[in-house]
């Protein structure tokens, strides 16, 4: 790679990607969003380069685009060609703290954002990624990873994280609940999850949306069990508490769900029935109420 960047053409040939720090991680430091970062080399303990290519590197280094807060960013140098692709480009992080990325797809543009590749790397091997710094770092895509035949370009090329397109948080409603319900509580049901903040990426919630006793005395709760998750979840089993206005528990129990499953990135309603049996008073104030598995109640 040396001999691509003699001193007379000290040249990177890629582009620059960047993304929030957000919308990778889900992580944000509070900085002056006016200020300028520049990212200081870095070198991963599992990536040692040659003493003439650190210098290279450092003038290179030099050479990139200041970033703003809250960034993460592939900045393209080099890539070879033969048979298989190796891309070499900086892995930039603009925050106030150090990160540490996970398995992550990249794709592989072209100047004009067509596909060249596609493969996921686990970038954990890279270590931990400093504040403020730029770390190189190699990439290698195998033939089945690329897209098109032949040559691929050698300017203008970039590097990229392949984001998901995070589908707004809607409303999962059981087949029995979808026949059962009237037009307009089912309207009312998915213009509240609409207007409610989405459960974090990843993140599995109870909302209880209504507490009432019926006339043989049993306690009929209302749930929405939220999946913040991109994946559809599970539930075999869900143990319940529920405490009322004077904050005293009034039931316990324990639900088995059938094939019980809420989708990815949606909201499920399911009501749980505690026999009058399970009641802990015979007096309850549901004026003001919650319903939670009891590792919740924090």
């Amino acid at each position: 790679m040396l001999s691509l960047f003699k001193k007379k053409n000290l040249n990177k040939t890629g582009e620059d990607t960047t993304v929030s720090s957000e919308e990778l991680l889900n992580e944000t430091v509070e900085q002056s969003m006016e200020e300028e970062v520049e990212t200081k080399l870095f070198y991963s303990p599992a990536y040692e380069p040659a003493q003439e290519l650190k210098y290279v590197y450092q003038f290179l280094n030099l050479e990139l685009s200041p970033l703003k807060p809250n960034q993460i960013s592939l900045s393209g140098v080099d890539l070879k060609q033969d048979g298989s692709v190796t891309v070499t480009a900086f892995v930039r992080n603009s925050l106030s703290k150090a990160i540490k990325l996970q398995e992550m797809p990249l794709l592989l543009l072209d100047a004009d954002g067509k596909k060249l590749a596609r493969k996921a790397f686990d970038l954990s091997v890279v270590g931990e990624i400093p504040a403020k710094s730029s770390v190189p770092w190699l990439f290698s895509f195998g033939a089945a990873d690329l897209s098109v035949e032949g040559e691929l370009p050698k300017t203008g090329w970039k590097l990229a994280f392949e984001l998901k397109t995070q589908k707004k948080h809607a409303l999962d409603l059981e087949e029995s609940w979808a026949n059962s319900l009237p037009e307009e509580d089912k309207a009312r049901l998915h213009q509240l999850v609409a207007d409610m903040q989405a459960p974090k990426p990843g993140e599995v919630n109870f909302m209880g949306l209504q507490a009432k006793k019926s006339e043989d005395g049993n306690l009929h709760v209302t749930m929405l069990i939220r999946n913040g998750s991109d994946k559809n979840i599970q539930l075999q089993q869900l143990p319940l508490e529920v405490s009322d206005a004077s904050g005293d528990v009034i039931a316990k129990g324990g639900f088995a769900l059938n094939d019980f499953e809420v989708k990815a990135n949606t909201s499920k309603p399911w009501t749980f029935i505690f026999p009058s049996n399970l009641l802990l008073k015979e007096e309850i104030d549901l004026s003001v109420w919650k319903a939670y598995p009891p590792q919740q109640n924090q």
